[in-house]
């Protein structure tokens, strides 16, 4: 039987996980975040200061740390040495700016591939990042990439701040978003180990002006006509 697979790629803050979130809650179907791998991995380069510019530590790093990614319907789950990492610690800014630096390493791409493969579970997958219908799922019979205006994205990477760092209670700083943003996008555009580029066959969807509830509707036709 042919596996049930949707990828979703797309640069930062374009609404990748809303977007897996609500679908996968509408077809019952299982999402991962490909890129929970490299923030796991991150936070153990973190916790032992493992250089973020050594693969091949980050290798050994990933191999003797016990790393689940835990594809869930309402949020990846992400356990180091059978410890569960709060949300907070995984998806702040910080973390992913650290996950996108050691992404870049083909060693720790190639390390993690077959992990983020096996997260594949009946009756189906949405695999949401940057290589997912080029490099991870090239066969997924629905691939979309979304594309999103940078005023946009700083937005909605500022609500996400705000909620990831509620304690502070403090709005994240704009300008600071928008530098980070662009230096992400172009780590993760022009790394020679599996750039994000859309792949061929997938379906653009710019999401700049468009609520999340009129993004569903639109994915929703377009599964609708392919499965």
């Amino acid at each position: 039987m042919e596996k049930k697979m949707i990828t979703i790629d797309g640069p930062s803050a374009s609404g990748k996980s809303s977007l897996s979130r609500s679908l996968a809650r509408k077809l019952g179907w299982l999402w991962v975040s490909t890129g929970a791998f490299y923030r796991a991995l991150a936070i153990a380069a973190e916790e032992s200061g493992t250089s973020l510019e050594d693969p091949k530590a980050l290798v050994n790093l990933f191999v003797s740390n016990r790393i689940e990614v835990r594809p869930h319907s309402m949020q990846t789950e992400v356990y180091i040495n059978n410890k569960q990492r709060t949300f907070e610690e995984v998806y702040s800014e910080a973390n992913g700016g650290r996950a996108s630096t050691l992404s870049k390493h083909q060693e720790v791409r190639d390390a993690v591939l077959n992990m983020q493969r096996d997260c594949y579970k009946e009756p189906g997958l949405i695999a949401e990042g940057r290589d997912c219908g080029t490099v991870i799922f090239p066969e997924a019979q629905l691939k979309i990439f979304l594309e999103a205006s940078k005023q946009s994205r700083v937005m909605r990477r500022s609500e996400q701040e705000s909620k990831v760092s509620k304690e502070q209670q403090q709005t994240a700083d704009q300008k600071s978003l928008a530098k980070d943003i662009e230096k992400r996008d172009l780590r993760d555009s022009t790394r020679k180990a599996a750039p994000m580029v859309k792949a061929k066959d997938a379906w653009s969807l710019d999401t700049s002006n468009l609520s999340l509830e009129d993004v569903v509707k639109l994915v929703l036709a377009k599964v609708e006509s392919v499965f």
